[in-house]
């Protein structure tokens, strides 16, 4: 199955409100999510855990013959706290770009609540 598709919420200036995020369920613990056209210097995630226990969030490094020069460093794996919230990022493009300018994140079996992408002002 695809990945889901997260769009960003944009932080280019002005009154931002809080977004909502994407639900994490048992589709997107299967599949995945991505951020097409992603700039991942200026994307940070912010992940929410509903589940009882503490559960992994992992942010791939760049696919096999990819532009990530530096994606031998292997991906990235966070753990996030029962009812906890965890900020990732932003992130570097020479190691966790992938083919077409894509960011792939994967969560652990059992993972349950919020994803969200926001997307860094240049100017800040």
């Amino acid at each position: 199955m695809p990945r889901t598709s997260l769009t960003p919420t944009s932080l280019s200036g002005g009154d931002v409100a809080d977004p909502a995020g994407t639900t994490i369920d048992s589709t997107l613990v299967a599949n995945g999510v991505v951020i097409n056209t992603a700039d991942p210097s200026r994307t940070v995630l912010r992940v929410t855990n509903s589940a009882v226990a503490a559960k992994k969030v992992t942010v791939r490094a760049g696919g096999k013959d990819g532009p990530a020069v530096m994606r031998t460093q292997g991906d990235t794996e966070v753990s996030v706290a029962a009812s906890g919230t965890r900020f990732l990022g932003p992130f570097s493009e020479a190691r966790y770009l992938q083919h077409g300018g894509k960011l792939n994140i994967d969560f652990e079996s059992g993972f349950t609540g919020t994803i969200t992408a926001l997307k860094l002002a240049r100017s800040l």
